[in-house]
C-alpha cells in the first residue's frame, strides 16, 4: 500500500513538473505566487489536476452508442451556452494550490531557460551548516519517526509475546517500538555570493515598473541561489542620492525627486570595497531603471564607474530597462554606445511583466 502511495505521489509530481514547464512564462508574470513563498516552498496556482479514469456515462440518452443511430445523430450533448439553462447541480473546475520546493523549481527555470551552471570562485570565507541523517535513535520528534524500523521492532515485539497472527497479520506500534532518525550538522566551506539589487524609486518609476522588477528579482534570486549556499543579498534604492535599504523599503518606497545613477554606483562600489575581498567573493549587480538619468555628466561618470572599477570585480552586472510613460529611456542607448563590449556586462529592455521571461535568459544565460 506505501508502495502503491508513493508510486502515486511520484507520478502526480511529474505531472505537476510538467504544467510548470509548460506554462513557465505564465507562472513568471505571476505577483501572487511570490506572496505564497514560504522558506522552502511556494504555492503555485494551476488547474486542478485527476488522474485519468473511466466514467460511466447517463442511460438512454440516445446518440450513438445507445441503441440504433442515424446519420447524423450528434455523438454528444455538447456544452449549454454561456448563460442559458437553470442552475447547475455539478462542482465547477476548481484552482488547485500545488507546493513545489524552490529547489525543485529552480531546477525547473533553469531547464526551461537552458540556463548554464554557473563557475564559482573563492571558497574559503564562508563556512555553511547541512544536516546529515547518521543513525537510529528511540526518542525524536514524530517528523522524523523511521517508519520501516519501528514496524520492525513492533513486529518483532508481537512475535516474541505471541501476539502475532499469519492469518491476521495486523501490526500495531507502540511507543516503545518507535524509532526516529538522528543527525548532526556537517559544517562545508561554500563558494562566497554576494548580490546587489540596484533600483531607481524617483517620480518616474511607478508601481507598475516596480512590480516588474519584484517579479524579475524573485526569479534571478531563486537561480542564483540554487547554485551557491551561504548566499548574501543586499538591497540600493536611489533618486538624486542612494542609500542602502532592506528588502521591504526596496520594493514600497517611491520618491518624487529626479535622478542620478551614479549616485548608486558609488555606494555599490563603495560596499564592495569596504566589506567583500574580490579576489574570494562572487559578486553580482542587478539595475533596474526607467533610463532616466540627469544629464550627459552622469551619464559619463556611470560609464567610468563600469569600466574603471565595477566591472573589474564583478562576475555579472546586470542593467533592466523598465518602460515608463515618464522616463526617458536615454540610459539605455549610452550603455549600449560605450558598455556593449564588456563581457560580463548584460542589459536587457523589459516593456511588460511579458518581457520577464525572456529579460531573465538574457541576464543568466551566460553563466558567469
Amino acid at each position: 500500500m506505501v508502495r502503491r502511495i508513493e508510486k502515486d505521489r511520484s507520478r502526480f509530481r511529474q505531472i505537476v513538473r510538467k504544467n510548470i514547464r509548460k506554462d513557465l512564462r505564465k507562472y513568471i508574470t505571476h505577483t501572487e505566487m511570490i506572496g505564497r513563498r514560504g522558506k522552502d516552498l511556494v504555492s503555485i496556482p494551476m488547474p486542478q489536476i485527476e488522474l485519468p479514469r473511466f466514467k460511466f456515462g447517463s442511460k438512454n440518452t440516445g446518440g450513438v452508442g445507445q441503441g440504433e443511430g442515424d446519420i447524423g445523430t450528434p455523438i454528444g450533448a455538447g456544452q449549454p451556452e454561456a448563460g442559458s439553462g437553470e442552475a447547475g447541480n455539478m462542482p465547477g473546475q476548481h484552482i488547485l494550490e500545488v507546493d513545489i520546493n524552490l529547489e525543485e523549481l529552480a531546477e525547473i527555470l533553469g531547464e526551461e531557460l537552458e540556463l548554464p551552471n554557473i563557475q564559482p570562485k573563492g571558497k574559503k570565507n564562508i563556512v555553511t551548516k547541512s544536516d546529515r541523517y547518521t543513525g537510529i535513535s528511540q526518542v525524536g520528534p514524530k517528523s522524523l519517526r523511521h517508519f520501516k524500523r519501528t514496524y520492525r521492532e513492533a513486529l518483532k515485539r508481537q512475535l516474541i509475546i505471541g501476539d502475532y497472527d499469519p492469518k491476521n497479520p495486523v501490526i500495531v506500534p507502540i511507543k516503545a517500538d518507535e524509532r526516529f532518525r538522528t543527525w548532526k550538522e556537517v559544517l562545508k566551506p561554500e563558494s562566497n555570493a554576494v548580490i546587489f539589487y540596484m533600483m531607481d524609486v524617483s517620480g518616474s518609476m511607478g508601481e507598475q515598473q516596480k512590480a516588474i522588477v519584484r517579479i524579475e528579482s524573485f526569479w534571478i534570486d531563486l537561480w542564483l541561489r540554487s547554485q551557491y549556499k551561504g548566499i548574501e543579498t543586499r538591497y540600493i534604492i536611489h533618486d538624486y542620492e542612494a542609500r542602502e535599504v532592506d528588502q521591504h523599503r526596496f520594493y514600497h518606497t517611491r520618491e518624487s525627486g529626479g535622478t542620478r545613477i551614479s549616485s548608486a554606483y558609488e555606494l555599490f562600489h563603495k560596499i564592495i570595497m569596504d566589506e567583500y575581498g574580490t579576489s574570494d567573493w562572487n559578486i553580482y549587480g542587478f539595475h533596474f531603471s526607467d533610463g532616466d538619468n540627469w544629464g550627459d555628466m552622469d551619464n559619463s561618470k556611470c560609464i567610468r564607474l563600469l569600466r574603471g572599477e565595477i566591472l573589474s570585480y564583478c562576475n555579472l552586472f546586470c542593467y533592466g530597462q523598465v518602460a515608463s510613460a515618464w522616463g526617458s529611456g536615454d540610459f539605455l542607448h549610452v550603455l549600449n554606445e560605450n558598455i556593449v563590449d564588456m563581457q560580463n556586462f548584460v542589459m536587457s529592455q523589459i516593456d511588460s511583466k511579458d518581457d520577464i521571461f525572456d529579460s531573465i535568459k538574457t541576464f543568466l544565460g551566460k553563466g558567469k
